[in-house]
């Protein structure tokens, strides 16, 4: 504020302002700070109970033979036995309530807090994110249970199996197979999955410190927290050879293989510039997207103007795949307000004492500018 003072009024608000990093309502608030009037003080209703009224609703509150009751059956207590109205039982709460003597009788559950995750992978076999779906079976009310096991970098399915029931001990064999496939060490690895009764078991926890993978968990009736799985998911379950109901375990089987392969090898993933996820995950991206830039670029050679945007250049794969990224902590404006932020542009204050006038524009007649009227 010291160098606000000092540059005085030839100098206009606005550079100063953006150069120091201050919105200017915080100048001038601050040079003419609001007056606000004294508050006055309420009256009291005039139905209100006076305090003397007041204590002796209190009293009979107090009474040992009301302990247990609330205000509504101490009210209907009054009226039938002793034919006393002392207030309305809204009021019996409201004079409680100022006493800080009313609260929930019964003990309510209080739900923990459970931490976001925040999960980031850089590169394949990072983070794994695995959860279970139903399939239906020949007959009403038939399931068959489909593990499956992403990778959030590459959306490469890792590992999958096909069971008739849920079971830990199958999730257990499934992630140890698939870990020594993978070829992961110990403090590499973080599995992410929801709080189903396989995810969270003990069997499974053993199975992680022996492995030494870190296990990370989805809130409770949060799904956002785990998008990935339920994204693959979506996408197999509308793919075309999707069948709405599965004879047997070997058919359930053999139509998951195949749509495994399916979505590694053959579908481009939006998310990943329309690359494969195996392509991705075995590190043979920068070679696919340069050889179609060099495709892009001899069609831009043969045909200039059909590249409205110029030349195309080299698409590229997102450095850091995230689960819940982390949001901003300070509120940032946009660029070009007064409130500076890392992305403005380095401007220095140009002192001037007063804004450029514009010349009007003189009217043209249709006549005078060559053009004969109608």
């Amino acid at each position: 504020m010291a160098a606000m003072a000092e540059a005085g009024p030839e100098v206009s608000m606005a550079p100063v302002c953006l150069a120091l990093g201050l919105p200017r309502a915080t100048v001038y608030r601050q040079r003419r700070p609001p007056t606000l009037p004294p508050k006055r003080k309420r009256p009291p209703p005039a139905r209100a109970l006076a305090p003397s009224e007041r204590q002796r609703v209190l009293a009979v509150l107090h009474q040992e033979r009301f302990c247990d009751r609330s205000p509504q059956e101490v009210y209907a207590t009054l009226l039938e036995k002793e034919r006393v109205h002392l207030c309305a039982p809204r009021t019996m709460y409201r004079i409680l309530a100022s006493e800080h003597q009313a609260r929930e009788r019964r003990d309510q559950l209080r739900h923990p807090l459970y931490v976001k995750p925040e999960l980031m992978a850089t590169g394949p076999n990072q983070v794994w994110s695995w959860d279970i779906t139903k399939l239906k079976g020949p007959a009403k009310w038939t399931y068959y249970y489909l593990f499956v096991i992403l990778d959030i970098f590459s959306r490469y399915v890792v590992g999958w199996l096909l069971a008739q029931q849920e079971n830990a001990e199958l999730a257990q064999r499934l992630i140890r197979e698939t870990c020594l496939k993978q070829g992961v060490e110990p403090g590499q690895l973080i599995l992410h999955a929801d709080r189903g009764a396989p995810m969270t078991s003990k069997t499974l926890a053993q199975l992680a410190a022996d492995l030494g993978i870190e296990k990370s968990h989805s809130r409770p009736h949060v799904s956002d927290d785990n998008p990935f799985s339920e994204s693959q998911f979506k996408t197999i379950k509308y793919s075309p050879g999707f069948p709405d109901r599965f004879g047997s375990p070997e058919h359930a089987r053999e139509v998951s293989r195949v749509l495994f392969n399916w979505y590694n090898h053959e579908h481009h993933h939006s998310a990943l510039s329309y690359l494969t996820p195996a392509v991705v995950h075995y590190g043979r991206a920068e070679l696919v997207l340069a050889e179609r830039h060099q495709v892009q670029l001899a069609a831009y050679r043969e045909h200039p103007d059909r590249f409205v945007k110029g030349p195309p250049t080299v698409q590229r794969l997102p450095e850091a795949v995230w689960i819940n990224p982390p949001k901003k902590t300070t509120h940032q404006d946009p660029l070009g307000s007064t409130q500076r932020t890392e992305d403005d542009p380095e401007v220095v204050p140009i002192p001037t004492t007063s804004a450029p006038t514009r010349r009007p524009r003189a009217l043209i007649t249709p006549l005078e500018s060559g053009v004969p009227s109608h």
